[in-house]
């Protein structure tokens, strides 16, 4: 049985979208979603219970995905387990692509994701620029972190459930793994919803560098890391000189992305979740 869990906190503008869509087509009786409402204020709950029997809910008082999370486990009655962001989108049918490889005995592979899907239109014209050289990077091509979903087996969610609670999960987890036993579906697809405005953008950045702080201050200095290095940026303009612009954009975004989390990576500070609204926005 496939166990899908939805942390939750506030996603009742956008969570009825991914529900919907996970459960179109074909029933499945074996796929067992759980959502943790975790901390919500607003309607969440209802919209997801209204979505019928198939879908279970799950309230906790505490605002934290690091909690919520636990809570699917403890309410997820099977595996391959399947981890999904609230506010991302991905069919039944991609899901069941995910867990493919995981149901395989002979396979080495303990963890999956999905290829991503950013729609851009209607984004600012710096923001395209920015994903258009982020979704190039050799680490963010192979790395399971960014895509909202992550599908692991019974021995790879031993392995994430080891980890302490990070603020970025998704890229503890992709660490979490070596190359040989983690896995991008090409077969899947997640549609990212990516923020609209420079200014949400930004928010999102200062997110991932101080939650990225915090995953490197728990891993040794020879392990692997997600950074983006010089010669990766000067490999895509050489491969492509028209991204020289959209190289500009993306290292502008970084230089200050960092500059602004100083403050809270020198105050550990990694509690603070800086939310972008614009990509909620139907």
């Amino acid at each position: 049985m496939t166990s899908i869990v939805i942390p939750a906190h506030n996603e009742g503008q956008v969570i009825g979208r991914l529900l919907d869509s996970l459960l179109a087509g074909p029933v499945e009786d074996e796929t067992d979603i759980v959502v943790v409402c975790n901390g919500c204020t607003d309607d969440t709950a209802q919209v997801a219970a209204a979505r019928g029997p198939r879908v279970r809910v799950v309230d906790i008082p505490t605002p934290s995905k690091h909690a919520a999370l636990r809570a699917g486990d403890d309410h997820a009655r099977g595996f391959p387990r399947v981890y999904v962001d609230a506010d991302v989108v991905i069919t039944g049918a991609d899901v069941r692509a995910l867990t493919q490889p995981l149901d395989d005995d002979a396979s080495d592979v303990l963890a999956t994701a999905p290829e991503r899907q950013i729609p851009l239109a209607g984004c600012a014209w710096r923001v395209r620029a920015y994903y258009r050289v982020w979704q190039q990077l050799p680490a963010v091509r192979a790395g399971l972190f960014g895509r909202g979903v992550i599908a692991v087996s019974k021995a790879g969610h031993a392995r994430i459930a080891a980890l302490p609670p990070l603020m970025a999960d998704d890229l503890a987890a992709s660490l979490a793994f070596t190359p040989e036993e983690r896995l991008v579906v090409g077969a899947a697809s997640v549609v990212v919803h990516p923020p609209r405005t420079w200014r949400d953008l930004m928010k999102r950045r200062v997110r991932a560098a101080v939650s990225t702080a915090q995953v490197e201050q728990h891993r040794a200095p020879e392990e692997a890391s997600a950074r983006t290095s010089t010669a990766d940026l000067k490999a895509l303009i050489r491969r492509d000189p028209k991204l020289l612009m959209s190289v500009v954009v993306f290292v502008a975004a970084a230089v200050a992305a960092r500059r602004r989390a100083g403050k809270a990576i020198r105050a550990q500070d990694f509690g603070t979740w800086l939310r972008d609204e614009s990509s909620r926005q139907n």
